[in-house]
């Protein structure tokens, strides 16, 4: 299981390699959030298109993931202009200092330069004060940029409402959506499907499909080969907010389906129709539109809309989907109704340990968010496990002893205890260093000690 927002999935990438060239068996993956892209791309046996030289985790396009809206990036310029077109009347008259003192040293010198340098000063002050110089152009320079900014955001209003996947209505002010989300919406999930497209066209040139074609190709060919080597059953659990509700698409085996499908739920009351979606069967489009819900972070980026099929329970409906950080519970949940009895743990949120770990706090809106997220994922993966004591035979957690590289920190981040600069690059290898010493080594290697001495046991009993 994979959990985590944003740069998490670099260390899920490293985690995968690790158990995948460790020869570890994975019968089922699932994931919320950024881990459901490693869920995707591992059913698939395409992990390695997360991990490898030229893989998506080591490009330097992921970098502009999750960046600010274009709408609040113009807003900034442009008022960042205005005011410096305001400021150039107090910086000439500012520059009047300069002069003085350079006067001074001129006539101190003895060069006889010092006149003629602050009669030139005057005649500048004078030409840029009068009734053709600033008083005329600032003001005009500073509504035009207004007016810009005015424009784009109109402009920004009427895209964002017309690019909306489903037409939905909503209340309040033309304004509000023009500001929308605070970041850009669309660009991690165009930037995920596009790698998984190469993936499963292989060598071939062929044009990228719209994502319910490409839904449609993906769900069939996972469907088709779900047995054979390097494929595996898949399951991406992804928040509604209009339904209020964790949704699960799944694609699992003929023994489990039917038994994971129709089970009631654990609360009672609601049908399982409402919250489970068999990607091999009528949500077989919706696999790639639920991946892009999960990696809608709350709050921040707009929720995408997903319409449901018109013979499903919601009827057609739209819904908005995002992630819930503190999922991980739920997913356990479902990952024990899919048959599974052993389960792995993937989070990039290190655990403290006791006092004297703090570092120094960032400032900026986005360096804050991302500390409430790692920390939300911390507890929910702490809650996560205390609900599943009990459900599985084994349980285990991979995750790192530190990590300075937060959620939104996908250009990477400064490391106060070792002094430099990390990039995901690293966090990727240390995800895969973790699944060594965490998981290949303690628990494959002490499985195949406890064998090799059950044998000679044998041998020495016959």
């Amino acid at each position: 299981m994979l959990t985590g927002t944003g740069a998490d999935g670099a260390y899920h990438a490293g985690v995968l390699r690790g158990l995948a060239e460790a020869g570890v068996k994975i019968d089922l993956v699932a994931g919320h959030g950024i881990g459901a892209v490693g869920a995707v791309f591992t059913a698939l046996d395409g992990g390695a298109r997360l991990w490898d030289a030229s893989g998506l985790w080591r490009r330097a396009d992921v970098r502009a993931l999750y960046g600010w809206r274009t709408t609040l990036r113009v807003a900034g310029w442009s008022l960042a202009a205005a005011a410096l077109v305001l400021l150039v009347p107090l910086a000439i008259m500012a520059a009047g200092l300069v002069v003085y003192g350079a006067a001074l040293v001129l006539e101190n010198l003895g060069s006889g330069t010092a006149s003629r340098l602050a009669a030139g000063y005057a005649a500048l002050v004078g030409a840029a004060f009068g009734p053709a110089g600033l008083p005329t152009w600032v003001p005009r320079l500073a509504l035009l940029i207004l007016l810009l900014l005015g424009g784009a955001i109109a402009a920004a209003a009427v895209i964002n409402t017309r690019l909306l996947p489903v037409r939905r209505r909503q209340r309040g002010g033309f304004w509000w959506t023009a500001l929308a989300a605070p970041m850009a919406d669309g660009g991690a999930a165009a930037y995920f499907r596009a790698g998984l497209w190469e993936l499963i066209r292989g060598g071939a040139k062929i044009r990228q499909p719209d994502t319910r074609d490409l839904a449609r190709r993906y769900a069939e060919l996972l469907a088709d080969n779900l047995g054979q080597p390097g494929f595996r059953e898949l399951l991406i659990l992804v928040h509604d907010l209009d339904a209020r509700r964790d949704l699960v698409f799944a694609l699992l085996g003929p023994d489990e389906r039917r038994s994971f499908f129709l089970r009631k739920p654990a609360y009672g009351g609601d049908r399982r129709s409402a919250e489970a979606f068999d990607l091999a069967g009528v949500a077989r489009d919706q696999s790639l539109p639920a991946l892009a819900g999960a990696l809608a972070i709350p709050g921040l980026t707009d929720p995408p809309l997903m319409q449901f099929a018109a013979e499903s329970h919601w009827r057609g409906e739209a819904h908005r989907l995002c992630d819930r950080p503190g999922a991980l519970a739920r997913l356990l949940e479902e990952v024990e109704a899919a048959g599974a009895r052993q389960a792995i743990v993937v989070t990039a949120a290190p655990e403290l340990a006791g006092p004297h770990a703090l570092s120094t706090r960032g400032a900026s809106p986005r360096a804050r968010v991302s500390d409430f997220l790692a920390a939300a994922q911390a507890a929910g993966v702490r809650d996560g496990i205390l609900a599943a004591r009990g459900r599985f035979e084994g349980l285990f957690v991979i995750r790192p002893a530190h990590n300075a590289i937060g959620p939104l920190d996908l250009g990477g981040a400064y490391d106060e205890r070792s002094d430099r600069r990390q990039g995901l690059g690293e966090l990727l290898d240390r995800g895969y260093e973790d699944a060594h010493r965490q998981f290949v080594e303690p628990v494959l290697a002490a499985s195949g000690d406890a064998l090799a001495d059950a044998r000679a046991v044998v041998k020495g009993a016959s």
